[in-house]
């Protein structure tokens, strides 16, 4: 199989709720709401809407996403995408344009979800290392 080679794909129009997991790739052009886990990639298309908690290897987003991401290798947000929500991954690419509303957790290490030291640390009302928050206009 091609390194880039999408395995399913959900298309425009289609709409699908539930939990999904796969191996390699996977695109979403339609709606989906539920929970994605994966050591693969995540390609949200332009004209999709996803909603719910996704746990991939690696995202990249144009459409609109809402919800919790932990990406363990990267997210790449495209000129199209908007994400509101909470992220966590080690490497995180924004192109101009991209809208963001939420938390950012970039870690080096292992990501975690919203009960980090830095999620704690939020919720005492400090200011924790390695947590950026963007809100869009």
């Amino acid at each position: 199989m091609a390194r880039d080679e999408i395995n399913a794909f959900l298309g425009v129009g289609t709409t699908y709720e539930g939990k999904l997991s796969f191996q390699g790739s996977v695109r979403i052009d339609g709606d989906f709401h539920g929970e994605i886990e994966s050591e693969g990639t995540l390609v949200v298309g332009k004209d999709a809407h996803v909603q719910g908690t996704f746990r991939v290897g690696q995202l990249v987003l144009s459409g609109r996403m809402q919800g919790e991401v932990i990406a363990s290798a990267r997210v790449v947000l495209n000129r199209q995408a908007y994400f509101m929500g909470s992220l966590g991954t080690p490497i995180l690419v924004v192109e101009e344009g991209a809208s963001l509303q939420g938390r950012i957790n970039i870690d080096e290490g292992e990501t975690q979800g919203a009960e980090s030291d830095e999620e704690r640390a939020l919720h005492r009302g400090e200011e924790p290392l390695g947590l950026i928050r963007i809100a869009s206009t």
